[in-house]
Parts: C-alpha cells; sequence; structure tokens
C-alpha cells in the first residue's frame, strides 16, 4: 500500500497556498533555535504545501477546542499527558510500525507517534562545579550547590522531574523534595528560562537532559558543560505527535506521520531538537550524541501510571515550595 506521502509526491501540483497543515507545536519547536524551521522547510520541499505552527501550550488549547480545533496534527505531546490526549477521542491512527524504534522502551501505541526521546538530567558546568553530586543521593546531601528547575505544573522536564523522583524514593518522595528544595535557586515556568539562568552563572546546575551538552559541543566546542549521571537511573521522556481525526487535510496530515520516521526527518532530531532520534538506529546517530554518557537505568511511567500519580506527585512537590 502506498503511503500518503508517496501519493502527495506522485500528485498533480496544487499551489502550496491552498493546501495548509496546521501544526499546534510548543513554543520551543517553532523557534529560530528550534527544530521547527527545518522541519517546515524539509516538509514542503516534500508536500509542496505550506507547514503553519501554531505554538502555545497545546494539550489544554486542544481540550478546549474539541472537535472545532482548526490542527490537524499535534506535534510535541509526551506520555505524562498522553492519558488526558486520548480519552478526547480527537486523534486518528498515525498507520506507522513502530516495532523497530530506537527508544529504549518498546512501543505499540496506534494513536500517537515518537519523534524524539531523552533523559532528565542535571546538568553543570565543570568550570563552575569540580565536583557535582555522583547519584540523586548525594545531590540531596550537598552543601552550598544552586539548582533551577522547573514548574511541574508549566512544564513538560519539571513534570517529568516530578516523576523522577517519584520513581527514585517512592512514599519517600515528599521528604526528597524537602532536602531538594533548599537547594533550589528558582522554579521558572519554562525550560528556556530555567537554562538561560545556568548558562549566565546565575546556578550551579539545571534540570535539563542528558543530551543537552551535545548543543555546547557540536555549535560552541565547548566541552565544559555535563550531564550528572546518577546510579538510581533518569527518567524517561519521548515527545509525540497525533494527527486529529477531524482533520480537513487528511492526507497531508497523514504525509507528515509518514514523513517524521524517514531518515530525512530523523536526522533533523540531534542536531536541531537536541534530543535523540525516534527511529534511527544508533550507528546513524552524530557522533556527538554516540559518545555522550548515557544512564544505566532507565526510568518510566506508563501514560495510565503517570496520570494517576500526577496529583499525589504534585501534592508533595507543592508542600516542600510552599
Amino acid at each position: 500500500m502506498r503511503t500518503a506521502l508517496a501519493l502527495l509526491l506522485m500528485a498533480t501540483p496544487v499551489a502550496a497556498q491552498d493546501r495548509v497543515l496546521t501544526v499546534y507545536a510548543e513554543d520551543y519547536i517553532a523557534s529560530e533555535w528550534g527544530p521547527g524551521p527545518a522541519i517546515k522547510e524539509g516538509f514542503e520541499a516534500f508536500c509542496d504545501c505550506t507547514l503553519r505552527f501554531v505554538t502555545g501550550d497545546i494539550l489544554p488549547r486542544i481540550l478546549m477546542e474539541g472537535a472545532n480545533t482548526q490542527a490537524d496534527v499535534v506535534f510535541g505531546l509526551n506520555t505524562d499527558v498522553l492519558a488526558r490526549a486520548r480519552a478526547s477521542g480527537l486523534f486518528a491512527p498515525h498507520g506507522q510500525d513502530t516495532s523497530d524504534m530506537s527508544l529504549p522502551i518498546a512501543w505499540d501505541d496506534p494513536t500517537f507517534l515518537p519523534y524524539n526521546w531523552g533523559e532528565t538530567a542535571f546538568v553543570y558546568d565543570t568550570t563552575r562545579l569540580e565536583n557535582p553530586p555522583a547519584s540523586f543521593a548525594e545531590l540531596l546531601e550537598a552543601e552550598d550547590i544552586r539548582i533551577v528547575i522547573q514548574d511541574p505544573r508549566s512544564s513538560i522536564s519539571g513534570l517529568a522531574l516530578l516523576f523522577w523522583v517519584k520513581q527514585v524514593y517512592g512514599d519517600e518522595a515528599g521528604a526528597a523534595w524537602s532536602q531538594l528544595a533548599p537547594k533550589v535557586l528558582t522554579v521558572t515556568r519554562g525550560w528556556s528560562e530555567s537554562y538561560g539562568m545556568f548558562t549566565s552563572g546565575e546556578a550551579d546546575m539545571v534540570l535539563s537532559y542528558t543530551t543537552s551538552p551535545a548543543y555546547h559541543i557540536a555549535a560552541e566546542d565547548d566541552v565544559t558543560k555535563r550531564a550528572a549521571i546518577f546510579p538510581e537511573g533518569h527518567y524517561f521522556m519521548t515527545e509525540v505527535a497525533g494527527q486529529l481525526a477531524g482533520s480537513d487535510q487528511p492526507e497531508l496530515a497523514q504525509a507528515f506521520m509518514d514523513w517524521i520516521v524517514t531518515p530525512e526527518f530523523q536526522q533533523v532530531v540531534p542536531l536541531a531538537n537536541w534530543s535523540l532520534p525516534a527511529a534511527l538506529p544508533e550507528d546513524q546517530w552524530p557522533q556527538v550524541m554516540r559518545d555522550l554518557p548515557r544512564p544505566d537505568t532507565t526510568l518510566f511511567y506508563s501514560e495510565d501510571e503517570a496520570e494517576a500519580l500526577r496529583q499525589p506527585a504534585l501534592d508533595e512537590w507543592l508542600r516542600a515550595f510552599n
């Protein structure tokens, strides 16, 4: 069976302005330093269409708009919020074979399609922190260390930290937060604010990802930024795309899902999204990504587990930071 992408490539040309694919995406994706510009350029070259990004906090927006949404594709959801997205009934099957994806977990979801992945980590600068914590336990016990993190109510990385602590400490997560809270210089709404504070020297460590040092190495020739790898394990995250069942451009939406798993798209991910590609073998990753240290243990909650734990874990966090 031909994919929608193949059919588009064979179709009679139609003016690009008459064929618009509307993609709801998180703010960072469509920024000039995010993967959006390369994604837009690459897909428009395939489809002879216009890809239009609409950015913001995409899950609340899509749930509020419901069947009246203008989105054809949603891009940038992650497993920690998929239960709510799935329950909306707004999404159509992606139609891809996910049996051979380069993820550390098996993926058999017929609705949401991973395009990247990574693990949360605390990133530090070797010129400012010569002896970083070598474990989560050491982080909690460290003195005179300044950390910036993101708010789990507004940030996917902040939410991932919530589940990371819950995975490592279980029923003792509240006590762990109480130990960590005095070391937290500030809690920002999003990742960009936190990372900017870190790179400007205001903090010793920042909640980010194991892949974050790759940017500094590849783009800045700077090897001083490193991720602290903890033996307790690191929390796995994958970002996904989903096509809307009510899209008025179903052929374009399906073509976009087909394109996500192509090498052309996947090769954009590492050096534009600064994360690991979900459908590209490791031997095809850029060398800078292959050289990064990786945790031995992957921690993960299924979407149903994450949804059930989200509010209790958030309550533990709020008690520590209020």
